[in-house]
């Protein structure tokens, strides 16, 4: 077997070891009995085994259903069988003095910390703040879950605004703390982008996070799936604006690359907006480049992060979200997973690196300024895409910035003819290639 060989077979092993991980997480009863009492919310950091779930008291956010987003969207799905819930460890939040030892992981991670805990224990909605606990918060229903946690619509008892609410359990789990403390930090800092999920603040108990968000509709891949074909380009055209958008301002006001660009986590809603979510896995960018282990869904993994030159050393750019951006767009426009028949995600990475990029079919009708920008996307010489800056000068993009374009109403037309789609797991490509979580 060969090096490249061996490098995938790795790479789909951690998938599939992600996977079984992420089905158990989310197989987890919690048990939400309304006579239990509830906890406090804490300001307390440090590292210490969890209690037996008979001495851990229950949080009171009911669960209505069980599905597939871990999406801010008021989608609904399924309901399943719950399993009994086990014994977990728990990171419960530090402030000094504490005794973890000091190394730049833990520094970076308790600087996060410090910040999020400023902002716990209350909701700023329409530019009142409100204080908030569990308790204020009442369930109508949840509408996803994924390797992070549950998203629950939620109505929030003080105002009766209808939010949603991402609620991540606090495990001892090092990847998933740190994937929690990211998506907060990055939501809590782009309450300014108009393209980026916003945050109305953040829960913090001994057991969960609560994250408190504006409710959109649905996501763009729940969208093909009602739709079962094609989403049309002029829709595409202001999705891949505010996308875009959304990529450059996480990149120049907070140095951060995304990571895990894909359908579900494109969110639109009745009013027209697009916006750019789950920023779990997102990455620091350390003089523009991205110095951590690969992460993110492998269907939509650039070439240059499946085969690095130095796998010790990662070395890739925003470039590789402008990849995930154009798998995004030929999968959205066409109705179909580019790279298709393959049954492992050890075939899907092959087919990235050997076969020539996807391109938008000729027969299907699209204008040449989409056929081009989706080619300069999925340029397989890294070092030849574009960024964002050149993508903004595009003429695809200048024409959709300017082109007034009904979204709602269309949205609104896909919703009231459509059903839900039977599987409400919002991951691209049928046979759920699951995130990478190493750094």
């Amino acid at each position: 077997m060969s090096s490249l060989e061996q490098r995938l077979s790795r790479i789909e092993e951690k998938l599939k070891q992600e996977n079984e991980e992420a089905r158990r997480r989310i197989d987890l009863n919690i048990d939400m009995s309304p006579q239990r009492p509830r906890p406090r919310p804490i300001i307390v950091i440090q590292l210490s085994p969890a209690p037996a779930p008979s001495q851990r008291a229950a949080l009171q956010l009911p669960l209505v259903n069980d599905g597939g987003s871990r999406s801010s969207s008021s989608e609904s799905s399924p309901q399943h069988h719950p399993y009994p819930s086990r014994p977990r460890h728990m990171l419960t939040l530090p402030t000094p003095p504490y005794s973890l030892q000091k190394s730049l992981e833990n520094v970076e991670i308790d600087q996060k910390l410090q910040e999020i805990m400023r902002q716990t224990g209350y909701l700023k909605i329409d530019g009142q703040r409100y204080p908030a606990e569990v308790t204020d918060l009442i369930s109508e229903g949840e509408i996803g879950s994924g390797t992070c946690g549950q998203v629950f619509k939620v109505r929030f008892k003080k105002t009766g605004h209808v939010i949603a609410v991402k609620q991540m359990r606090r495990t001892g789990n090092k990847d998933e703390n740190k994937r929690i403390l990211m998506d907060l930090d990055v939501v809590l800092k782009s309450h300014d982008c108009p393209y980026i999920i916003q945050c109305y603040g953040a829960i913090v108990t001994n057991t969960d996070v609560f994250i408190a968000m504006e409710l959109m509709g649905t996501c763009a891949e729940k969208l093909k799936k009602r739709i079962q074909g094609p989403i049309p380009e002029r829709i595409l055209g202001k999705m891949t604006v505010a996308i875009v958008k959304a990529l450059l301002y996480l990149k120049e006001k907070h140095g951060v690359i995304h990571r895990d660009v894909k359908p579900s986590n494109i969110l639109i809603d009745a009013k027209g907006q697009i916006k750019l979510c789950d920023f779990g896995i997102s990455g620091r960018l350390v003089d523009s480049k991205a110095k951590t282990r690969s992460a993110g869904c492998a269907a939509y993994m650039a070439p240059e992060r499946i085969d690095p030159p130095d796998p010790t050393k990662p070395d890739y750019d925003i470039r590789a979200d402008v990849w995930s951006l154009g798998i995004s767009l030929v999968e959205l426009a066409t109705g179909q997973f580019p790279y298709k028949n393959c049954k492992t995600d050890f075939e899907v990475l092959t087919k990235v690196l050997q076969e020539d990029p996807p391109v938008l079919p000729l027969s299907m009708g699209f204008s040449l300024d989409f056929q081009s920008f989706v080619k300069d996307c999925l340029t397989k010489d890294h070092r030849k895409r574009p960024k964002y800056h050149q993508l903004l000068e595009h003429s695809f993009i200048r024409r959709y910035e300017v082109l007034e374009v009904d979204v709602a109403g269309w949205f609104q037309a896909v919703m009231e003819r459509t059903e839900s789609p039977r599987s409400s797991q919002c991951y691209s490509h049928q046979h759920m290639l699951h995130s990478l979580l190493s750094r």
